[in-house]
């Protein structure tokens, strides 16, 4: 049974995105290497992709044709069994690469048969209302921030409507030269 990981790229302020949604602020320069060690390492213990619909629509705009020896990450997501939780789409194409299986129900039950069905671990990126459903439900075992070293003084909350307590366990930190961190953590239960 693999773990349920919750990975969001934050600004500084614990912002996951602008007010309006956009992602502008993921785009300084400097931004995190795309060959960062700890990301690689993680995603060889993926076994699976779970993505909200809005989510599934920018990673399928560009993931596909990502150029893998630019952006190594590029091979693992490709390659990766992808799932979107949705249920309005009738199907998830993923350019020439076999496409995302449309889930539908409830995200945080089918985030749970997923960690299920795969040996290794399932990650969700963005996606903040099954994030948040999956925090709340505490089905997440480790959340990832990747923060920009960014304030953008008000947006999307990482988890909007999340009221329960909820104690981390530092697992690992990387800190890049253009003051990009990554914050790993387990969820205590």
């Amino acid at each position: 049974m693999g773990r349920i990981i919750v990975e969001q790229i934050i600004s500084a302020d614990g912002f996951a995105a602008a007010p309006d949604g956009s992602l502008d602020f993921f785009q300084l320069p400097g931004d995190f290497d795309s060959t960062d060690p700890g990301q690689m390492a993680m995603l060889e213990r993926v076994d699976a992709i779970l993505l909200g619909a809005n989510t599934y629509r920018m990673f399928a705009a560009y993931w596909p044709t990502a150029d893998e020896s630019a952006d190594p990450v590029a091979g693992p997501i490709n390659a990766l069994p992808k799932h979107v939780v949705s249920s309005t789409l009738e199907s998830a194409p993923w350019g020439t690469w076999p496409p995302a299986q449309v889930e539908r129900g409830d995200g945080v039950e089918i985030a749970r048969a997923l960690a299920r069905r795969y040996e290794g671990d399932v990650i969700v990126w963005g996606s903040l209302q099954l994030a948040a459903a999956l925090l709340a439900a505490d089905a997440v075992d480790s959340l990832r921030l990747r923060v920009v070293p960014v304030l953008i003084g008000a947006g999307l909350a990482l988890a909007p409507g999340l009221r329960t307590f909820t104690p981390l366990a530092l697992d690992s930190v990387d800190a890049f030269p253009s003051g990009h961190v990554t914050l790993a953590y387990d969820l205590r239960r």
